[in-house]
């Protein structure tokens, strides 16, 4: 099994940017594919980013392209998410998970782990 420990969140104006880490255990970070879904007070969880086990393909949602970047360390079992030019509607609780089978990569069904959250604010 793996544990995922997501930190970096915090409180940030509008237009600001934040980095979001996610450490995992284990030997097999390097072999599965990550992500990062959000879910915002009174709304469903909702996918941000996805990246490849090489780190060589990358997705993102309509509503963050451009701003966010994912990315990953293998070496450090890491995954991250960096953010700019932040938006009041992305505030949320921020979580990373590990893509276990084969698909869409915006599926949470395909994701078997997932860490606790960190939560993420941004003000106007």
């Amino acid at each position: 099994q793996v544990q995922l420990v997501e930190s970096g969140g915090g409180l940030v104006q509008a237009g600001g940017s934040l980095r979001l880490s996610c450490v995992a255990s284990g030997r097999t970070f390097s072999k599965f594919g990550m992500g990062w879904f959000r879910q915002a007070p009174g709304k469903e969880r909702e996918f941000v980013a996805a990246i490849s086990s090489w780190g060589g393909t990358t997705e993102y949602a309509e509503s963050v392209k451009g701003r966010f970047t994912i990315s990953r360390d293998n070496a450090k079992n890491t995954l991250y998410l960096q953010m700019t030019g932040l938006k009041p509607e992305d505030t949320a609780v921020y979580y990373c998970g590990r893509k276990a089978k084969s698909g869409s990569y915006y599926s949470e069904g395909l994701y078997d782990s997932w860490g606790q959250g960190t939560q993420v604010t941004v003000s106007s």
